[in-house]
C-alpha cells in the first residue's frame, strides 16, 4: 500500500505557473510509473502526464509544451511543473503511482487530490 501526499495546488492567474509535488510512502517493494491526472467539474478524470521508472515521459496533447513531469526515484516523488496556465487547466489534480507490493503484485494508488484554479 502506497500513501501519496500531494502539495502545491492553489489559485493562479492565467499565464502563471504552479508546481505540484507528490511523495509516496508506505509498505511496498518499489514504485514504478507515476502520473498526474485531473478532473474538472462535470468531466471525467483524464491523464495529464505520466513518467516511467526510467524517466520516459508522456503528455496529454492539451498540456504538451506547457507542463513538465519529473520523478526522483530515490525519494518516490513526482512533480509537475505547469507553465502558461489557462483557465481550462482548472481542476482537481490527482497523483497516481503504480507500485509493486510486498507480495510482488502490482497495485494502483491514488492521492487525495489538490485543487488548481486558474483565473482569467
Amino acid at each position: 500500500q502506497v500513501q501519496l501526499v500531494e502539495s502545491g495546488g492553489g489559485l493562479v492567474q492565467a499565464g502563471g505557473s504552479l508546481t505540484l509535488s507528490c511523495t509516496g510512502s508506505g509498505s511496498f517493494v518499489r514504485i514504478n510509473a507515476m502520473a498526474w491526472h485531473r478532473q474538472a467539474p462535470g468531466r471525467t478524470r483524464e491523464l495529464v502526464a505520466a513518467i516511467t521508472s526510467d524517466g520516459s515521459a508522456s503528455y496529454a496533447d492539451s498540456v504538451k509544451g506547457r507542463f513538465t513531469i519529473s520523478k526522483e526515484n530515490a525519494k518516490n516523488t513526482v512533480s509537475l511543473q505547469m507553465n502558461s496556465l489557462k483557465p481550462e487547466d482548472t481542476a482537481v489534480y490527482y497523483c497516481y503511482a503504480d507500485s509493486t507490493t510486498k507480495w510482488y503484485t502490482r497495485a494502483a494508488n491514488w492521492g487525495q487530490g489538490t485543487q488548481v484554479t486558474v483565473s482569467s
